[in-house]
């Protein structure tokens, strides 16, 4: 069992993300074209213990807050924005297992605390009621993670014996007894490996299914009530997750231009170097701001989430919106700084060659997820500040 004065403090676990970062560089060209993680990758994110952050104390695991997470997640993303994203999902989806009851907990900690969870939250599978349980069946895309995982997190509508809906949820199942379809063909993120988990007629125990209603207010099946991090609202937590990987993709971006910007000229004028421009000059500053920005908001959320679970709390629905809008800045204003500096940089951002179209490619992916999408949330955020009902989605 890990103590308090086992787990890393935050500056420990930042410095283990740094430490990475030559190799994920050195990896990120053969992560993007195989599609995967390399094992070397995957090993060093077991060896510094980046992928057990939410895994609680009880079973060897970090069990850390929301804010080191995200800072721990954003400086991963400065190696490699695959990885960092991969890492970021396999942590959300351990934090999710820790607010299911501990049977579940043990029979995915108990034998291996090393155990990988990865999975989809939305509720494409069909379950139907048998005696202890459920008869599990469907196809979930989008599960990062899912080639280095050991446990599916699949969202599960239920039906009982007479075909009726009675419940929604979310289910734990063991990755043997599922099979990944290699289905994750996009522009970039590519080394993610978010391929689509399918299950057939897989029997869950009822103590690995975690309703979503009771969960959306704030109320889990652990036991443990007084671990603070499993008390943090689900939906704009997992809503958040997504910012680290974003933020460190645009901080290598700006890194990268700025690195370059003392031996590249700028072509057809007299600048023998971009960082003599003026015009370069505001344009680094423009992009530096907002990731700065972006970083302020995420973590701003963070704390937001931080401070009501320590208080035991349930954000309000304003709340719970303005984390949404913190994420979805995020993505538009580290898309945004990316653009900014492929545009300072010069055309060669987009050869093949050159790091930049990568962070480029992964940056527009990351950022266009459907639930950061900025106009969704902007009347999202919207309607919650002037009280206007109903709103366009559940999910706050």
């Amino acid at each position: 069992m890990t103590t308090s004065s086992d787990v890393p403090d935050t500056a420990t676990l930042i410095a283990r993300a740094a430490s990475l970062r030559p190799l994920l560089e050195r990896h990120a060209e053969r992560t993007d074209a195989e599609r995967r993680l390399p094992a070397e990758v995957v090993q060093a994110l077991r060896e510094t213990g980046l992928c057990a952050l939410m895994v609680p104390k009880r079973f060897g695991g970090y069990q850390t807050s929301i804010r080191t997470y995200i800072d721990v997640m954003s400086e991963l993303g400065c190696g490699c924005g695959s990885t960092a994203w991969v890492a970021s999902l396999i942590n959300v989806c351990a934090w999710l297992a820790s607010l299911f009851p501990e049977q579940a907990q043990k029979d995915i900690w108990e034998s291996n605390p090393d155990a990988w969870a990865a999975g989809s939250l939305a509720p494409n599978g069909e379950a139907i009621a048998v005696d202890g349980g459920w008869r599990v069946t469907g196809r979930w895309p989008w599960a990062s993670g899912s080639l280095h995982a050991q446990w599916g997190a699949c969202g599960i509508h239920m039906k009982n014996e007479g075909g009726e809906m009675v419940n929604f949820g979310l289910s734990l199942m063991p990755m043997s007894q599922l099979t990944v379809e290699d289905t994750w063909f996009m522009a970039g993120m590519k080394g993610t490996g978010s391929n689509t988990i399918i299950a057939k007629d897989v029997f869950v125990p009822e103590h690995r299914f975690l309703p979503y209603p009771q969960a959306f207010g704030g109320n889990y099946r652990t036991e443990f009530k007084d671990e603070e991090i499993y008390r943090a609202d689900l939906v704009p937590f997992t809503v958040l997750i997504l910012a680290g990987s974003q933020i460190g993709v645009a901080r290598a971006a700006l890194e990268h231009v700025i690195g370059k910007s003392r031996s590249r000229g700028i072509t057809h004028t007299n600048f023998p170097k971009q960082a003599e421009s003026a015009g370069f000059q505001m344009l680094v500053a423009e992009a530096a701001m907002k990731i700065d920005t972006a970083i302020l908001h995420a973590q701003r959320a963070a704390d937001d989430l931080d401070r009501a679970a320590g208080q035991s709390r349930h954000m309000d629905l304003t709340a719970r919106a303005r984390v949404r809008i913190d994420t979805a800045l995020v993505a538009k204003y580290c898309r945004e700084a990316v653009e900014v500096l492929v545009a300072a940089h010069g055309t060669s951002s987009l050869a093949d060659s050159n790091r930049m179209q990568r962070l480029w490619r992964d940056v527009h992916t990351a950022s266009h997820h459907a639930i950061t999408e900025w106009q969704v949330n902007l009347e999202v955020y919207g309607k919650a500040l002037l009280g206007v009902e109903p709103n366009i989605t559940h999910l706050i």
